[in-house]
């Protein structure tokens, strides 16, 4: 397995028309981001995955899963009310027909 700053995601990371493809290119996107934003624990956690995995040569999907849940943190999900419908909910039992 090859080590370092240059490996590439298995799949590209796409951040406003960017595409990030290497542990190097996350990296220098984390970098650029104001000093604010670049504070925030879930980047600081990516950024440690992203070390991690260039130099000790871990497997890229958890860089990508830490930049990925950094890129997500804010959002919230559609909550439905309703909820699911109970599956016995629909079905008669033969005594009550």
């Amino acid at each position: 397995m090859t080590k370092g700053w240059g490996r590439p995601f298995e799949d590209a990371i796409e951040v406003g028309g960017r595409k990030l493809v290497t542990l190097l290119d996350a990296g220098e996107y984390i970098m650029g981001l104001p000093k604010k934003e670049h504070a925030a624990p879930e980047w600081q956690a990516a950024m440690e995955a992203l070390i991690l995995v260039a130099e000790r040569g871990g497997p890229t999907m958890f860089a990508r899963i830490g930049v990925m849940r950094a890129l997500n943190r804010r959002y919230v999900p559609p909550l439905n009310p309703k909820g699911k419908e109970p599956h016995w909910g629909r079905r008669k039992l033969k005594r009550d027909q």
